[in-house]
């Protein structure tokens, strides 16, 4: 007997978003739907599903889908075929949506408004959403929402989603019965048809008196020394140049305002305890093992932050599509598309999501090619690691004009960057690149960075780090403390107690492994958490050496590895962290957007093997030329 699986849905009627990438879609959504969103995955697949709840003026509660964005509803690519199916009423567990919210670029119509009829076919209740009407303005673009319903047949508004301009008119809209009026049979029983939609639209500009395929606007004089194939790629070097120089300069006061909270939490903290306790369990723990752990890791906050803003600026000005653009002719040539770039600079915050973003490419090569660079990209988890090193090893002094650390940095960023150009062009070789691939994509118009969209950008990325630094990152912390405290030494012994503990005991056992590429026993136990998480490694340090050297020791784990270590180890260690996969997290999202282990366990022999040849090579260069 066969059974099937009863899917039951939440209350209330429900809309779904539609619309082209850079539409302003999402920003739509947050407006409506603010903090009252649900995130998870659609059945069966990867692709990111976001659903929230909006009340109307009349009180009634509907709920919100933000499809996945779409050029048209013959799908190229996971998240265009998950639209379709979600508007077909196809998609495993969701229910066919009650009405259609279409949203389109109003200064750019001539492409948008093709989805819309193909949606208008499907036989749904539509409403049209004409979004940044500010920009066709000022562009001498305005479309007057009443005619071109009149045109289309179902109600139009005009809305500016990032000021909330229209918003209001649009929550009104979904208490009018008519708006969720059926259209007739006659208007959605015609056959798909790509040139008859092109000549309706055409036709419907020509009709509303609109030609947005003529005139050059400011951005297009802009693009012309954006895109050119000089100048283009000199512009980007400096921008991320800058991105570099920044971490370090802008960071360096509220870096020490955390180091200084920190010292003093722990001060309180062991004060708080009392003289009698002042040897005991509990204080090493909360001392040297909570607060000397998590505030090693802490302290990079601001470094992390200052990146992820650059990201964001870059990518809510439209900056971003245009350097994929620009790196096409590069990439072509390690057997990839201009495609890989996105997927590839989001990498840099984050492997994970880079991974998720490689559901865009639809030659299932390329994908597999760019999954595959993406856990070489330098993420912010190693920028703790880096920064730590850097700021111990490298003279704060200015070469030139600028910080020889941030160049340094620079540097490493480059060295991941070359790696994975490196890894690309043996994987064309090996893979066979096939047929050349041209990048098509529509350029966004560029906008000035909208500051609330920035703001919660970096503050969702606050949230993200602070979850971590309170979840797994505590968690590995404490488990380090315990491997680190236990067993006790035995009477009489001289040494430190951390030598003869089980995290002692473990690092001496994979230092003659680690010996030829200059790592200590202390390294050796910080790489079995950090492979959690890259950044636990910084922790994991503070609290070994806490217990060897004491407080002092922890506040101070800058001074004292500049101490103890030689700098061939330190320029290893850094070698090392540039090609680990040291991210239990990337290789099981590796294993799920692959539908095995063959790639994740693959690239992390490779990568570790590559990790292993990089450090001894750098180890031993250090050692000539310092004689």
């Amino acid at each position: 007997m066969q059974t099937a699986p009863i899917h039951v849905h939440p209350p209330g009627a429900l809309l779904a978003l539609l619309g082209n990438p850079n539409c302003g879609k999402t920003a739509l959504f947050n407006r409506l739907t603010g903090s009252r969103q649900k995130v998870a995955n659609y059945a069966g697949v990867t692709v990111e599903r976001k659903e929230g709840r909006l009340q109307t003026p009349q009180g009634r509660s509907l709920r919100l889908l933000d499809l996945p964005g779409a050029y048209s509803l013959a799908p190229r690519s996971p998240d265009e075929r998950i639209t379709r199916d979600v508007l077909a009423g196809t998609a495993i567990g969701e229910m066919r949506p009650d009405l259609i919210v279409a949203v389109v670029d109003a200064s750019r119509l001539r492409r948008q408004l093709r989805l819309v009829l193909a949606a208008q076919r499907l036989g749904l209740p539509m409403l049209v959403v004409l979004n940044m009407a500010d920009r066709a303005e000022l562009l001498g673009r305005a479309v007057d929402p009443q005619r071109l319903a009149e045109r289309l047949g179902v109600p139009v508004l005009g809305t500016v989603a990032t000021s909330g301009r229209g918003v209001q008119a649009l929550q009104a809209a979904l208490d009018d019965p008519r708006t969720w009026a059926h259209p007739p049979a006659a208007a959605s029983a015609c056959a798909d048809d790509p040139a008859a939609d092109a000549r309706r639209v055409h036709e419907l500009l020509v009709e509303l008196g609109i030609d947005d395929s003529a005139g050059a606007e400011a951005g297009d004089r802009l693009d012309h020394w954006v895109l050119h194939p000089v100048i283009g790629p000199l512009l980007l070097a400096a921008l991320l140049f800058l991105m570099f120089q920044a971490v370090f300069a802008w960071a360096e006061a509220p870096m020490g305002w955390i180091e200084a909270g920190t010292a003093w939490v722990g001060e309180w903290l062991g004060a708080q305890l009392g003289e009698q306790a002042s040897e005991g369990w509990l204080r090493s723990l909360l001392v040297d093992g909570v607060v000397a752990g998590v505030g090693g890791v802490l302290v990079f906050l601001p470094q992390i932050l200052i990146l992820f803003a650059f990201i964001l600026v870059l990518e809510d000005s439209g900056y971003l599509p245009r350097a994929a653009y620009l790196l096409d002719r590069l990439m072509g040539g390690l057997g990839l598309s201009g495609r890989s770039f996105i997927p590839l600079l989001s990498s840099y915050a984050c492997a994970i999501p880079g991974i998720l973003a490689t559901r865009s490419i639809t030659n299932p090569r390329d994908r597999w090619v760019t999954m595959a660079l993406t856990p070489l990209m330098t993420c912010s988890a190693r920028l703790p690691v880096y920064a730590l090193l850097i700021a111990a090893f490298v003279p704060q002094r200015e070469l030139a004009g600028f910080s020889l650390q941030g160049l340094v940095m620079f540097a490493l960023y480059a060295v991941g960057l070359l790696g994975a150009m490196a890894v690309a062009w043996l994987l064309k070789h090996l893979s066979g690149a096939g047929a050349v691939r041209t990048l098509m994509m529509e350029l966004p118009a560029w906008n000035w960075p909208h500051a609330p969209n920035v703001l919660l950008g970096l503050w969702q990325r606050t949230l993200i780090f602070l979850r971590r630094v309170g979840g797994i990152i505590l968690l590995l912390t404490i488990a380090i403390w315990l491997l680190s405290s236990f067993p006790a030494p035995p009477q009489g012994a001289s040494g430190p107690a951390i030598q003869y503990s089980l995290a002692g005991q473990l690092g001496r056992l994979l230092e003659p492994l680690f010996a030829p590429i200059g790592f200590n026993w202390q390294i050796c136990v910080a790489l079995v958490p950090g492979l959690a998480a890259r950044e636990v490694a910084v922790s994991a340090l503070a609290t070994v050496y806490a217990l060897s050297g004491g407080d002092a020791a922890a506040d101070q784990l800058g001074g004292l590895i500049a101490g103890q270590w030689s700098l061939a180890t330190a320029m290893a260690l850094l070698a090392w962290y540039v090609f680990a996969p040291q991210c239990v997290s990337t290789l099981a999202t590796l294993r799920r957007e692959s539908g095995g282990w063959r790639l994740p366990l693959g690239l992390a022999g490779a990568y570790f093997a590559l990790a292993y040849a990089a450090a001894w090579l750098t180890y031993r260069l250090t050692l000539a030329l310092l004689g």
